[in-house]
């Protein structure tokens, strides 16, 4: 399995109703996508609301089965056209290390995203161990092998308490499933 993601830093005065009505317009098309075991709709207004940051963002994540799969998205259509709209980003990908999701996982309003480095010469095997994260309707555990970064994404239904590390919550406006 793969994460990605690619972040869009928007303006501060960007209306973010834009990216709400992208979601709400676009959010079915992905549903059934070949390889595609879920695509989180992520945004994050300004200083507003439970997601609590300094930016504005659009910043969808994924976790597709295998890299022909992602590689057909990202080769596809629907990317071509969020490069016209928003510009060329920078696609991060991430070998999983492990994932749980649960049936209940559609019903998240929140997600976070906690990215922690990990050590030079750490014991890499215990980074496959879950932590345990309670009330996650999803988590997923990967590593950025490119910056040494252990990855660790959750769904909620509910925002989430802020964590350590490089930290960041999200609203979500729609969950893509198969």
């Amino acid at each position: 399995m793969l994460a990605m993601q690619y972040r869009f830093v928007l303006p501060a005065d960007y209306d973010m109703t834009i990216i709400q009505r992208r979601i709400d317009d676009n959010g079915y098309k992905m549903a059934g996508f070949p390889g595609l075991i879920f695509k989180a709709w992520l945004y994050a207004c300004k200083a507003k609301g439970p997601t609590n940051t300094d930016e504005n963002v659009y910043a969808p994540f994924y976790l597709w089965q295998d890299a022909e799969s992602m590689h057909c998205f990202l080769s596809g259509a629907g990317f071509k056209k969020l490069t016209e709209d928003f510009g060329w980003p920078q696609v991060h990908t991430f070998p999983v290390l492990s994932a749980r999701l649960s049936p209940e996982m559609v019903q998240a309003g929140f997600a976070s995203l906690n990215v922690s480095t990990v050590p030079a010469y750490a014991d890499l095997a215990g980074l496959t161990q879950p932590s345990k994260q309670a009330g996650a309707l999803a988590r997923v555990s990967a590593l950025d092998t490119f910056h040494w970064r252990h990855i660790d994404f959750c769904l909620w239904t509910t925002a989430p308490a802020q964590d350590s590390g490089h930290f960041q919550r999200y609203q979500v406006g729609h969950l893509s499933v198969p």
